[in-house]
C-alpha cells in the first residue's frame, strides 16, 4: 500500500479537556486518547506529521509567570511557545510510542521543537489578533487592560481573552531534517502551537520574537513544504458550519476554494475559532491542488473514508 502523508493538526483542547483541571495526569489522559486515533490513521495507510494547538498551556504558563512574577521575572512570549512545544511534544510522542508498542506497528516518532520564520514588519504587530490564555469577564479584562497594557478582545461570544501579535508563518527552520525522518518513516511532531515566531536579520541570523503564530496557518505552511497529500485540521466539531449556533445552521460536507472564500467574506466564520481553520484549508487547497478536511477528532476516522468532515477543495 502506498502511503499517504498528512499533516493533522490537533487543537490544544485535544490536550486539555474543556472543564477539566489541567493537570499533567489529565492533560497526559487526554493525549493517550488522541495517540489512539492518529495511530487509526496509520493503520489506515497514512504518514503523519503531526502539529499542536498550545493556546491552554500557554495561558497557564502565562498565568504562573504573572504568579510568581516576584521572584522570578517573567519570560517572553517566544519562549512560553517553545516550553509547551517541549512539553506537549514530549507527551504526544510518548503516548504514540506506547499505543504503537500495544498495536504492534514499527515506527519511530521524533518532536522536533520547531522554529518558524516570521517578517518584522508583518501588519501583525500592528493589530494584536491572537487570543491567548484563558478567557476573562468584561470587567477582568479592563482591569488587566489598564494595569498591565494587554490588549484584550472579545472572543466568539465565549468571554475576553488577551490577543497578542500573529504575523503570517513564512518558513520553518527545520524544514531539511523533518523532510528527512519523513523518508525514513518517522512520525514527526512539529511546530507545535504555530511554531517558535524568529526573524532573520540581513546577515541570516536569527532571534525570537513576541508573537504567536496561527498554528492552522503553520500547519498549512508545512503541509505545502512537506509536499503532503492532505492537510487535516482537527477541532472540536464534526463539521464546519455556517450560521453555526443558530436555528438555521447547516453543514458543510463539501467546499471548493471559491465558495470557502466567498462565505468567509459573508462572515460565515467566527475570528477566534474556525475562520482561521477555514483559511488555511483554502491556503492549503489553492496553492496544492490536494484537499483539506476539517472535522472532529472522533470521526477523523470516517471523514478519511468521506462520510463525515468539512472537505475542501480545488
Amino acid at each position: 500500500m502506498n502511503k499517504k502523508l498528512a499533516v493533522v493538526a490537533i487543537g490544544g483542547n485535544a490536550v486539555n479537556r474543556p472543564g477539566e483541571s489541567p493537570t499533567a495526569e489529565n492533560m497526559i489522559k487526554a493525549v493517550r486518547t488522541t495517540a489512539s486515533y492518529l495511530a487509526d490513521m496509520i493503520q489506515m495507510g497514512y504518514s503523519l506529521i503531526v502539529t499542536h494547538g498550545n493556546g491552554p498551556q500557554v495561558g497557564n504558563i502565562l498565568i504562573q509567570q504573572d504568579l510568581a512574577k516576584d521572584t522570578i521575572p517573567p519570560f517572553p512570549m517566544d519562549l512560553c511557545g517553545s516550553m509547551t512545544q517541549g512539553y506537549l511534544g514530549y507527551m504526544i510522542a510518548q503516548e504514540l510510542h506506547n499505543v504503537f508498542i500495544e498495536r504492534k506497528i514499527k515506527k519511530d516518532v521524533c518532536t522536533v521543537v520547531s522554529q518558524v520564520v516570521v517578517d518584522e514588519n508583518d501588519d501583525g504587530f500592528k493589530n494584536p489578533s491572537k487570543p491567548v490564555g484563558p478567557f476573562y469577564s468584561a470587567e477582568y479584562a479592563e482591569k488587566m487592560h489598564n494595569e498591565k497594557g494587554w490588549t484584550v478582545k472579545e472572543d466568539a461570544g465565549r468571554g475576553y481573552r488577551r490577543v497578542v501579535p500573529s504575523p503570517m508563518p513564512l518558513d520553518v527552520l527545520e524544514i531539511e531534517p523533518i523532510r528527512e525522518m519523513i523518508k525514513d518513516g518517522t512520525i514527526v511532531v512539529a511546530a507545535g502551537g504555530g511554531g517558535i515566531p524568529i526573524v532573520r536579520d540581513e546577515s541570516g541570523r536569527i532571534k525570537g520574537i513576541e508573537a504567536v503564530i496561527d498554528k492552522d496557518r503553520a500547519s498549512a505552511l508545512l503541509a505545502k513544504l512537506i509536499e503532503a497529500d492532505a492537510l487535516v485540521i482537527l477541532t472540536g466539531v464534526d463539521y464546519a458550519y455556517i450560521n453555526f449556533g443558530r436555528d438555521n445552521q447547516k453543514e458543510l460536507k463539501e467546499l471548493t476554494v471559491k465558495e470557502g472564500r466567498e462565505l468567509m467574506e459573508a462572515g460565515h466564520f467566527a475570528k477566534g475559532s474556525m475562520l482561521p481553520k477555514i483559511e488555511s484549508a483554502i491556503e492549503f487547497v489553492s496553492l496544492t491542488g490536494k484537499e483539506a478536511i476539517i472535522t472532529s477528532l472522533e470521526n477523523v476516522d470516517l471523514a478519511l473514508k468521506g462520510e463525515s468532515g468539512t472537505r475542501i477543495v480545488a
